[in-house]
């Protein structure tokens, strides 16, 4: 009887020495989802809105057009548009097609409308349809002071982001940042292309030829003046915030930022993102 006792509490001193060490090479961050031998390594993923979402599936087909023709990164343009037109629910990407913000000029010919920006009633381009305001955007580009973009590969969103800041494209400090978090967030990279030495150096000249001829037979540099300082932020909703806090922090109105989004009520959720012009 006794050595029967014995051997049971040695079986017992095994299974519990074996659970131990179970335990222990066990990662304790790592979750089982339920399949043998898969770990849940789930990531957290930034938010995205569904009017983002609507407005790259509507646009991008263009975007990517306006990439093999000039080289500017399909990225690199719909962020830009998303953060200026505000998912296309700004006042300007509304009445007047202008997804970019791009004011009269001296060589613009075309409708106009009236906006106050920088001064009362600023001169707006008005545009026929989405895509023409997509491809005056890149013929905007096409001047000496962005000629180094030129020279960056198609799928290098970084830096044709902070190539932009450096050129003068907008005063908002943090505008790199907030391009390369808009293509990270909706994952805008995937529509850029890797192109070949060959198609590199094609491109170049072919960019490099339009700006001269641009270039000479452009009027002063006046010109230049015609893009509106960029002040859109992307704000992500915390808990306990309104739109009431919301507007106070950014000094704009409730109906600003419910209109730019189109919203349909005061109501927010947490994670949610939200153009606001500052």
């Amino acid at each position: 009887m006794k050595s029967y006792l014995a051997i049971l509490i040695f079986a017992l001193l095994l299974s519990s020495c074996a659970s131990k060490r179970g335990t222990v090479l066990r990662n304790p961050n790592d979750r089982n989802d339920g399949h043998t031998g898969t770990v849940n390594t789930n990531k957290k993923t930034k938010p995205t809105s569904i009017s983002g979402l609507t407005y790259i599936d509507q646009y991008k087909n263009i975007a990517i057009r306006e990439m093999n023709q000039y080289g500017i990164p399909a990225s690199i343009k719909l962020a830009q548009a998303l953060l200026e037109s505000g998912n296309g629910n700004s006042y300007l990407a509304r009445e007047a097609n202008n997804h970019f913000g791009i004011k009269c000029g001296g060589v613009w010919n075309g409708k106009s409308i009236a906006r106050d920006d920088d001064n009362p009633n600023d001169c707006f381009r008005v545009y026929g349809d989405p895509e023409e305001s997509f491809r005056d955007h890149s013929q905007f580009l096409l001047r000496k002071r962005y000629e180094k973009l030129f020279t960056l590969d198609k799928d290098d969103y970084k830096g044709w982001a902070r190539g932009l800041k450096d050129a003068g494209y907008a005063t908002n400090p943090r505008y790199p940042e907030l391009l390369i978090d808009l293509i990270e967030r909706y994952q805008l990279h995937q529509y850029d292309r890797a192109e070949s030495h060959v198609e590199k150096e094609e491109r170049e000249e072919k960019v490099v030829s339009i700006i001269e001829v641009k270039t000479d037979t452009a009027p002063p540099v006046q010109t230049e003046k015609i893009k509106s300082p960029v002040a859109m932020v992307i704000h992500e909703v915390k808990a306990s915030e309104t739109l009431y806090s919301l507007s106070t922090r950014y000094n704009v109105s409730v109906d600003q930022i419910k209109q730019l989004n189109a919203m349909g009520s005061d109501n927010l959720s947490v994670g949610q993102l939200l153009v606001i012009s500052k």
